[in-house]
């Protein structure tokens, strides 16, 4: 079985530590735990993990974060998936943060990103993880607290929850979602 994990973020050094770029942080840790590398692909940086029997290929869009459905289609496409096999990480500000939330459908939730794969796919109907990075912002100042970095206290903790992210990204692909969501909801 192949599956095709999508994690969210924005290329480039200014962001590579931010909130929105966890999902790219939790394929990087995959990838370096497989002793895998990422290479430049259409729409994306792409590298396959092989675990437990099952084929992950992950993919970090190139495209920035609003046109993540870029990435999300050509992927699907070219690898003849359909949506239940895939599964798109991403940061997430009505979630407390280092809590994750995994679920078969949803809205965007004013998540650019999201609403770009909705709108290429046609329908909110695929599996996504939302970690959670708080929402410890003023009024109006979303958009650069995602696009800032994690404060120290979160940067103790923030290991251990990638590590934490990326089990839950395999349990999905061995287990299933509902397992896994059962597993890894956290209250």
């Amino acid at each position: 079985m192949k599956y095709l994990i999508v994690g969210l973020g924005n290329i480039g050094p200014e962001y590579a530590n931010t909130r929105h770029n966890i999902g790219f942080m939790v394929l990087d840790y995959l990838a370096k735990k497989h002793e895998a590398s990422f290479e430049v692909s259409r729409h994306s940086f792409v590298t396959e993990i092989k675990t437990k029997g099952r084929t992950f290929v992950l993919v970090k869009p190139t495209t920035y974060m609003n046109l993540s459905g870029k990435a999300v289609s050509h992927y699907l496409t070219s690898l003849k998936l359909p949506v239940e096999q895939m599964l798109v990480l991403t940061d997430d500000i009505s979630i407390p943060f280092g809590k994750i939330r995994i679920r078969m459908k949803g809205s965007a939730g004013g998540h650019n990103g999201l609403k770009h794969i909705e709108q290429t796919l046609g329908n909110n109907n695929y599996p996504r993880l939302r970690f959670g990075v708080g929402d410890a912002f003023s009024k109006g100042r979303q958009v650069d607290y995602v696009l800032s970095n994690f404060s120290s206290d979160e940067e103790a903790e923030l290991q251990t929850l990638i590590e934490k992210a990326a089990e839950a990204v395999i349990s999905f692909g061995t287990i299933g979602l509902e397992r896994t969501m059962n597993v890894y909801n956290t209250k």
